[in-house]
């Protein structure tokens, strides 16, 4: 799953949204990785209504503009959780690592140990 789609899925996980809502709260909850352009989160909102992991809930008209409020279905909740359960694995093999470089130095290279 691409980062920008981790982070549409997360900004729904409490409560529907709109479209602006949803580019807000996708940066928020990357700290400013993902800024999503318009076009992007439509695009990908049609792709996550087709995939049946986002519905559209609501629509109204505001200022003469359709706002369409679109909620996390059960499937995009258990994809959202799946990716995330990868991400932190994934993590493991960094995090959890054996074994710890010892020095800054290459093999067969002298040198000084790190403090």
């Amino acid at each position: 799953m691409r980062e920008p789609t981790y982070f549409i899925l997360a900004a729904l996980q409490d409560q529907p949204l709109h479209g602006y809502g949803i580019m807000s709260r996708a940066e928020e909850l990357s700290r400013g990785r993902v800024k999503l352009a318009t076009g992007t989160l439509y695009a990908a909102l049609d792709r996550l209504t087709g995939e049946r992991l986002v519905r559209v809930v609501d629509e109204q008209v505001v200022n003469g503009r359709a706002r369409r409020y679109y909620e996390l279905t059960a499937t995009g909740l258990e994809a959202l959780r799946a990716e995330a359960e990868r991400m932190a694995e994934a993590a493991k093999l960094v995090t959890e690592h054996p074994n710890p470089r010892r020095s800054a130095r290459r093999p067969g290279q002298p040198g000084v140990m790190p403090a």
